[in-house]
């Protein structure tokens, strides 16, 4: 029997979620499984990966076939290079303290770069916040101005003061008119 790990689809529409699994070659994505190694979360950032290590290597070990998916998620975690370095235990090129030493330093630094990603998004997520903030609080700001502006009433002092005294001039020329078409209208009696 063809052995094949693989990854078997859970969740909603636009949200999925997966059981990675050992399984026949035969049987179908979401059918018959033999035994289940763990799950994969890809709607997070960055994937959450759930995997029970010691049955993944055993399985690997035995020959069973990972999918291209699940080698890259086997790779991440490490199982295929512990993988490795079983397979030059057994050939004699390494002891397993030189083995064990060799994947401590990798995961050391594959968990500092898991870490740096992860620090990398908070500081980005906090620096779009407070560009977002900035944003708002200038078109606030322009907002209130503009608000400002509309609402003051319109002074012009100058203009008042010319159409005062074009008034007081007008007044003499109007009384002078006045007293001429006075004395012009005969009186009837």
């Amino acid at each position: 029997m063809a052995t094949k790990i693989r990854l078997q689809r859970h969740g909603k529409k636009g949200k999925p979620f997966y059981y990675i699994v050992v399984a026949d070659g035969r049987a179908p994505r979401d059918g018959k499984f033999i035994e289940r190694l763990g799950s994969y979360n890809p709607n997070t950032n960055p994937a959450t990966v759930d995997l029970n290590f010691d049955k993944a290597v055993t399985w690997v070990s035995s020959g069973a076939t990972p999918t291209d998916t699940v080698k890259s998620i086997l790779s991440d975690k490490g199982v295929l290079y512990k993988n490795h370095l079983n397979g030059g235990i057994t050939k004699g090129a390494l002891t397993s303290e030189q083995a064990d030493a060799k994947f401590a330093t990798w995961l050391e630094g594959k968990e500092g770069k898991i870490q740096s990603k992860k620090d990398g998004l908070l500081s980005k997520k906090e620096l779009d916040k407070k560009t977002a903030l900035e944003a708002e609080t200038k078109k606030k700001e322009a907002v209130a101005a503009a608000i400002i502006i509309k609402n003051t009433p319109v002074v012009i002092e100058e203009p008042v003061a010319e159409e005062e005294v074009a008034v007081e001039e007008e007044a003499p020329i109007a009384e002078v008119a006045a007293e001429e078409s006075s004395e012009e209208t005969p009186t009837t009696e």
